[in-house]
């Protein structure tokens, strides 16, 4: 996970969303966009562009889930992976991992979106989340440390391990509005995307009608 200093307000949402296969090309354009020591602390390595772009190929989204938050020219700021274990022996437990734009630092994103994820892994039953991290990595750390998590450190990586509760009504009904919510607000920002993409390429027709009669005149 890259760095997130923890400022923002209590009060202020975020829209977050589940993403889906039609995400995919944003996933691949929000990794590409982290610099080589962002992708060594979310992959744990330096992954190169073409072990980027494997890794967003390969997600499932039947299995996984993946929750997104984007701004108003829909680019993925923040995203998390909760990677659910192919073992139906250990369909109680599932991974979390998250990365950040560095433009869009100082908000909380990566916090927000660990407690969605947190509220969908117990709704799915998941009484286990676990966090592997770079020791370095002190903003995921500090996340994790803030849960309640308990951090086991071995040299340069340690793990963390979340008991969650089971699922109440209260959590599910939680999710559904926060859901709702990411949608709508996504929803709105495609439209207005488009409005004023629309807007721009009429102006830039003018323009070159302008610039024609311009010069046929002279």
């Amino acid at each position: 996970m890259t760095e997130i200093p923890d400022t923002q307000p209590q009060s202020v949402v975020v829209p977050i969303r589940s993403l889906g296969p039609s995400h995919r090309s944003r996933i691949v354009k929000h990794l590409l966009a982290l610099d080589q020591h962002d992708r060594y602390l979310r992959f744990g390595y330096a992954a190169n562009d073409e072990q980027i772009e494997r890794y967003a190929r390969g997600l499932d989204f039947e299995r996984d889930d993946i929750f997104g938050i984007y701004n108003r020219k829909l680019e993925l700021l923040a995203m998390a992976h909760l990677a659910f274990a192919e073992d139906p022996s250990l369909q109680s437990c599932a991974e979390f991992g998250v990365s950040v734009l560095k433009k869009a630092r100082g908000r909380r994103y990566g916090s927000r979106l660990f407690e969605r994820a947190v509220m969908h892994a117990r709704n799915e039953g998941v009484d286990m989340l676990f966090i592997h991290a770079l020791s370095e990595n002190t903003a995921m750390l500090k996340i994790a440390r803030n849960s309640g998590a308990v951090l086991e450190r071995a040299g340069s990586e340690t793990d963390a391990y979340l008991r969650l509760p089971p699922a109440t009504l209260d959590s599910r009904v939680s999710e559904i509005v926060e859901e709702h919510l990411g949608r709508t607000d996504y929803r709105l920002k495609v439209q207005a995307k488009n409005f004023w993409d629309f807007l721009a390429d009429v102006q830039e027709i003018r323009q070159g009608v302008r610039d024609a009669r311009h010069k046929s005149a002279s």
